[in-house]
């Protein structure tokens, strides 16, 4: 199906990392010119939160003056068992049709699919919305901005050639440790660079995990605050960290990586 003339654009517009933090660096210092503007012109979204949406679209407004007064706007958000279990079909996961949330794109509106941080649709939900306009016809375009699981790669050391992302581990202690030996033999047999987040202030918990689990020579990357002021890199073999242990901060968002 070809987009007709008359109908919208959705653009997926990154977010700054640093929601939930206690500071903000500068919007202009992690988002291009080209996507702040283009974000400016939007006036019918699709988010995560509403909440936060707003409050980012505030920072926008600081920089280059919004198309129309937010209250003025259209944000829907995405139904809450979809950013909660997913919305890409895979097993476990709702199979959402985000066509509806759409209705303003075939109406020949530009429309903007948001997360709360990053890059929506990459380790957050938003896939079913891409999926949709795809299947609609609508023209997809995404802007250029920060994805904190490639900053976090290419500053681990790791394998960047093949790599992939395991989302959330199981918080049951058993469930998690499990999982982490088999996302480790995956990383030493293949040389896959395995990645993972994990809700902020269960970082440390997942942290002493890692150390404890993971055999003395794979090596364990942690990349937290990415874009800040604080942010953190460090890369070192599992040994290493178990002889100079330092637990990441809970406040503030993390990735983690295995590989050897």
């Amino acid at each position: 199906m070809t987009a007709a003339a008359s109908t919208g654009t959705l653009y997926l517009v990154p977010a700054p990392l640093d929601f939930g933090c206690d500071t903000q660096a500068p919007l202009d210092q992690s988002l291009p010119t080209a996507t702040l503007q283009t974000a400016s012109q939007i006036t019918h979204w699709i988010c995560e939160n509403a909440k936060s949406t707003r409050a980012y679209l505030k920072r926008v407004d600081a920089l280059f003056p919004l198309k129309l007064p937010l209250q003025s706007m259209q944000i829907d958000e995405l139904p809450r068992e979809v950013h909660k279990k997913g919305d890409h079909g895979a097993d476990g996961h709702v199979t959402f049709d985000a066509r509806t949330l759409l209705t303003p794109a075939l109406a020949g509106n530009d429309m903007g699919l948001v997360s709360e941080a990053g890059m929506p649709a990459v380790a957050d939900p938003g896939s079913s919305v891409v999926r949709a306009a795809h299947d609609c016809g609508l023209r997809v375009v995404p802007l250029v901005g920060p994805v904190s699981l490639l900053l976090a790669l290419a500053s681990s050391g790791l394998n960047g050639q093949g790599f992939a992302f395991a989302g959330y581990l199981p918080q049951d202690p058993a469930h998690r440790a499990q999982r982490i030996r088999e996302l480790e033999a995956l990383a030493l047999k293949q040389g896959q660079t395995q990645l993972f987040i994990e809700t902020p202030y269960r970082n440390a918990a997942l942290w002493q995990a890692l150390v404890q689990t993971l055999q003395p020579n794979t090596r364990l990357a942690l990349a937290s605050g990415l874009t800040l002021p604080q942010a953190r890199t460090a890369s070192r073999l599992v040994r290493q960290w178990r002889q100079q242990p330092e637990l990441p901060d809970n406040r503030i968002p993390a990735v983690f990586a295995i590989g050897r």
